[in-house]
């Protein structure tokens, strides 16, 4: 696996494998847990290191089956993200969100802790400081927020004392990515951001004819030239798959790399 520096001193796995709706979405869906449990470990034996999750997904069964496919597995071989939900943005709140997830996957500890989504009504230093304590705690090695816009993510980063945001998660695609670049792009890069990218092959809606002929050119598919590009700008994407053919495909998305003029056309693309 390559590795991509996350903030001053750590390092991400430069592709994850996002897991929205495995073992159900608002709630838990235990009828294929069998499925997505030979699933995540095939993902595991092909070399996936970064798992993303949240207690948000399956109402915290997510991360139960991710817990049952990592035995056998070493955990310290293993990023695990998971993020907290808006509603839970409470200093009391976030302490025992963390707490229930690390009981559901069944670790000492979270890798990247996130805030999934941003909450008005919540103060983010109250929050960040929730965060910050965790780390402290040993419970978190680092934090971060999902979803948050350039004002969000820099009153998030000027919230922090004594540990710095290291990423923010947002729905970043070649095919979508006005919402990032350049203007959140470049200032996460400034101040030691990652950008992790959710939804990163549009649900399979890859559809452009420059995909096409780069795909025939680097003699790829579509989907790995879109998840290349994203690596190229620096992104971790974390595309979501459970039929093997896909988990394989989208892992060979890394190990080269587009040309920078290619990757000029591309960031072109409306």
């Amino acid at each position: 696996m390559e590795y991509f520096k996350l903030g001053k001193n750590g390092r991400i796995p430069i592709l994850g494998y996002g897991t929205w709706r495995i073992g159900g979405a608002q709630e838990p869906d235990y009828s294929q847990d069998d499925y997505y449990i030979k699933a995540l470990r095939r993902a595991f034996e092909v070399g996936y290191t970064l798992i993303d999750t949240a207690e948000y997904y399956g109402a915290g069964h997510t991360e139960e089956l991710i817990a049952e496919a990592l035995k056998g597995f070493s955990r310290e071989d293993f990023f695990i993200t998971s993020k907290v939900w808006p509603n839970h943005l409470r200093y009391d709140d976030v302490l025992k969100s963390a707490d229930a997830s690390l009981k559901r996957l069944q670790t000492g500890y979270i890798d990247l802790y996130l805030i999934h989504w941003p909450n008005p009504q919540i103060p983010i230093k109250e929050t960040v400081k929730a965060l910050e304590d965790l780390v402290d705690l040993g419970k978190v090695r680092y934090i971060g927020v999902s979803n948050f816009n350039l004002n969000e993510l820099r009153e998030a980063i000027e919230s922090t004392k004594r540990h710095e945001i290291v990423a923010n998660q947002v729905r970043y695609s070649v095919l979508n990515k006005s919402n990032v670049e350049p203007e959140l792009l470049t200032y996460a890069k400034r101040n030691d951001v990652r950008i992790i990218a959710y939804t990163p092959l549009e649900k399979g809606k890859m559809n452009h004819p420059l995909l096409t002929e780069l795909a025939s050119k680097y003699k790829k598919t579509v989907n790995q030239i879109a998840l290349n590009y994203l690596i190229c700008k620096e992104a971790v994407p974390i595309p979501k798959a459970v039929k093997e053919e896909h988990i394989i495909e989208n892992f060979n998305a890394i190990g080269w790399r587009l040309s920078s003029e290619d990757v000029e056309r591309l960031s072109e693309l409306a």
